[in-house]
């Protein structure tokens, strides 16, 4: 019963997941091809890595709802490979785009000189490189598999404690000091333009709007502090419950890490989407007219209907399609 309770709210999960992240792909995929900005192609990876996840969030979630299901140590080995690059990949294109947003405030000037096409795309294959290393070293290097006879594939139960300490030690806090000292920076250069701005307001230029360069900071830093804070809150109970468990397996059950701590961290999946979309008003912008467009396709499919009726229908040459919509 508990096993399909999980497999039910990670099939959820991973639903929401999917349709977030696909929503916020096609619009930024047509936000880019309008605007050509380099930079948004580290959020579309993000959002596509986010959508991976739950793809392979999905699989475990049908595992979990055939149980009795009685894989093999091979098969569960992949699937929780899978799952690790994948949310490798998401994390790492979390800080791509932090990097992104700090170069902007660092280098404004500059920006649009340093991130072309042909770096943009060494950095996504880069980042998919590592993602893929991360996510199936147990398969590389063996001794990181856990041979078990349980019939349930769990990151606990296909592999050794000391991979989780290798990914917690070598990735999740690397990339949280990494946030922050981005943060901190670009809370450094704000303090500097705003600063600047009180100058120029003593000097008697009081009651001018703020330069656009302070607003686009102050947003960027906004969108960088969300995402650290959900990052953080998302994974680190997650990370410091499984290096409890494995300092005193009885102090923590790993069954609270895997059915709720675990689901915690995905959902930074899930939240990532909705930052964007809550955020950025490029990404409301687009939303919006994607929606209008359904929305007048749908009343002019409707429309279409009534105007022309069927075969087996008697038509009224009379009535126009005006005034039906009138």
């Amino acid at each position: 019963m508990a096993s399909q309770a999980l497999g039910a709210i990670l099939a959820g999960l991973a639903s929401l997941i999917i349709a977030a992240n696909v929503l916020v792909a096609i619009i930024l995929l047509c936000h880019i091809q309008k605007s050509g900005s380099k930079g948004l192609c580290f959020v579309l990876n993000l959002a596509l890595a986010d959508a991976m996840v739950g793809f392979t969030v999905m699989g475990v979630a049908m595992d979990e709802l055939s149980q009795p299901f009685y894989p093999s140590q091979n098969f569960c080995v992949l699937r929780m490979a899978f799952v690790t690059s994948s949310s490798a990949a998401s994390i790492l294109s979390l800080i791509l785009v932090a990097c992104d947003r700090h170069l902007a405030i660092r280098k404004p000037f500059h920006y649009f000189q340093l991130v072309t096409g042909l770096r943009v795309g060494v950095c996504l294959v880069g980042l998919w490189l590592v993602a893929a290393v991360v996510g199936f070293l147990p398969v590389l290097i063996p001794r990181f598999q856990k041979v078990s006879n349980h019939c349930k594939c769990s990151f606990f139960n296909v592999f050794q404690p000391s991979y989780l300490l290798t990914m917690f030690c070598l990735g999740f806090f690397p990339a949280l000091f990494l946030f922050l000292y981005l943060y901190c920076d670009m809370l450094k250069i704000a303090s500097v333009h705003v600063q600047h701005i009180q100058e120029v307001e003593q000097a008697g230029l009081k009651g001018g709007c703020p330069p656009p360069r302070a607003i686009s900071d102050m947003k960027a830093m906004r969108t960088v502090a969300m995402l650290i804070g959900c990052f953080t809150l998302s994974w680190l109970p997650f990370f410091i419950a499984s290096i409890v468990q494995m300092v005193c397996p009885e102090c923590f059950p790993y069954k609270v890490i895997e059915s709720f701590l675990w689901l915690l961290g995905l959902g930074n999946s899930l939240l990532n989407p909705l930052l964007y979309s809550y955020w950025q008003k490029d990404v409301q912008l687009q939303l919006s007219q994607l929606a209008a467009g359904v929305k007048r396709r749908v009343l002019l499919h409707l429309g279409n209907g009534r105007c022309f009726p069927g075969r087996d229908t008697k038509a009224v040459p009379a009535v126009s399609c005006l005034e039906l919509q009138d």
